[in-house]
């Protein structure tokens, strides 16, 4: 369960995330985190949120926006909201650090999705853009469906491309990070 002041760093994308409100703190309402990219540093991929809005406040350097099909770049002092359902990915478009502060409400899993993804990074489950690799990918796109989806093919195509996947996933005990229970029960009667 994630804190306030809990940080994390991913180390193959470069994102750094402290926790300033946790769903635990708001009763759910939102989950805020300051998140600092490199010069280079951006997302691992085009992204939605189905179910949440996303408001970026840049307190430091440039970021740049892709909403839809249009290009924002938001400096210092500016605020980009992302509604929820809508196609979205940044990226820090200056040549200094960046520092912006994320809001997603409601906070859903957002924490643990944060915390699994910075945990595949460093077990090195992840591809060199921080996606997950494909079995990893399958779990995770099964456990986080309300908090981050593919743009395309729709989710129902995911989720049948995926179930093959899942399941290897699944035999080979991948799944423990997402059904903890799943894998006690297993242990305990080997």
């Amino acid at each position: 369960m994630a804190y306030i002041g809990q940080h994390l760093e991913n180390p193959v994308t470069g994102e750094k995330l402290t926790f300033i409100e946790t769903a635990a703190s708001t009763d759910g309402a939102r989950v805020v985190v300051d998140l600092e990219l490199a010069a280079d540093g951006k997302v691992p991929g085009v992204h939605v949120h189905p179910k949440q809005e996303e408001t970026f406040e840049v307190l430091q350097g440039t970021m740049k926006f892709r909403y839809g099909r249009k290009k924002i770049v938001a400096k210092a002092g500016e605020t980009v909201v992302v509604p929820a359902g809508k196609v979205h990915d940044f990226a820090n478009a200056g040549a200094a650090p960046a520092h912006v502060r994320v809001t997603i409400s409601p906070a859903l899993k957002m924490e643990e999705m944060f915390e699994t993804n910075v945990a595949l990074a460093k077990e090195g489950k992840t591809m060199k853009s921080g996606m997950p690799k494909p079995l990893e990918l399958a779990l995770f796109v099964r456990e986080f469906k309300d908090e981050v989806q593919a743009p395309f093919p729709p989710p129902f195509v995911v989720s049948a491309v995926m179930a093959p996947l899942a399941a290897i996933a699944k035999r080979r005990g991948r799944n423990c990070r997402y059904q903890p229970a799943d894998c006690v029960q297993a242990a305990a009667l080997a």
